[in-house]
């Protein structure tokens, strides 16, 4: 009886202390690719035809750049919203000319933390701001200028 209780004690002991060995020790999941990041300074948001507020800044991080939106963003709710560059460092409240723009992607939120590609072939040196641009109206809910 003695010894089965030894036994089970010493598996357990084995168990206990393998599981935890290394548990805060984390490696990082790709060593061959540390993770680099690049920030230029947060341009304000102002408001279109809508209040909208919050930054905006470009990330660089693993050689891929992002538009990244901090957590103070807020703007209203519409439809057919979408997240745009733009050549001029303001943003015309309607009417904006489909060569002056190019579009990133559709609004994932009207609020908070959000982060959006900027593909590889798009030259940053073109555009001058970002914007919320409504499709369905032609209307900018907001903007802010892209600091360089």
């Amino acid at each position: 009886m003695k010894f089965k209780v030894v036994a089970i004690i010493s598996i357990f002991t084995v168990l206990t202390v393998g599981c935890t060995t290394g548990v805060n020790s984390k490696q990082p999941v790709n060593e061959a690719q540390p993770i680099t990041r690049t920030n230029t300074q947060p341009g304000s948001f102002v408001a279109g035809e809508y209040p909208t507020q919050g930054t905006v800044k470009v990330l660089t991080e693993n050689g891929k750049r992002y538009l990244e939106f901090n957590g103070n963003f807020k703007t209203s709710k519409g439809p057919d919203l979408f997240v745009i560059l733009y050549r001029n460092d303001t943003v015309p409240t309607s009417g904006i000319q489909e060569k002056d723009y190019l579009k990133i992607a559709r609004l994932q939120k009207t609020s908070g933390n959000q982060r959006y590609a900027i593909p590889n072939d798009v030259k940053l040196g073109d555009y001058q701001s970002v914007a919320i641009w409504c499709r369905q109206f032609n209307t900018t809910f907001g903007y802010a200028s892209l600091a360089r």
